[in-house]
């Protein structure tokens, strides 16, 4: 039961900051989704970063469910994706939604591996314990 409550507390904060980026941004219904697309992008890069990053020795599994699953589950949004798709289409924008749809697939698999890589990097090059620094 516990569990749900890091989850519920990560996810909080993660809607919240969806929410601002989503008001500093311009809204779906004027045009191309930047909000949803920056959102999930940066959603991609930092989950495989953190995932990478977040060993058992380092991170507690509560911590894990409240950033990995609370908060970037929260922060991202496959629904409003699919939902700007079809609003898209909807309204004749074909264009714009295949280059939503081919974007963000390709920015979120590009930035997942991004943060892959860079949370390997810093796993191989940080100092360990009892190390000299």
């Amino acid at each position: 039961m516990k569990e749900l409550a890091y989850i519920g507390a990560g996810g909080f904060l993660g809607t919240l900051t969806r929410y601002t980026i989503q008001l500093m941004l311009p809204s779906a219904n004027t045009g191309f989704p930047w909000a949803v697309l920056l959102i999930n992008a940066i959603g991609s890069l930092f989950l495989g970063f953190f995932f990478t990053m977040a060993i058992p020795e380092k991170i507690t599994p509560q911590l894990r469910l409240a950033i990995g699953t609370g908060f970037t589950g929260a922060f991202t949004t496959f629904s409003t994706f699919t939902l700007d798709i079809v609003r898209l289409s909807e309204s004749g924008e074909w264009i714009k939604a295949a280059v939503y749809l081919l974007l963000s697939v390709v920015a979120g698999l590009v930035l997942c591996a991004l943060g892959i890589k860079l949370g390997n990097r810093m796993l191989t090059t940080s100092p360990k314990e009892g190390d000299a620094r």
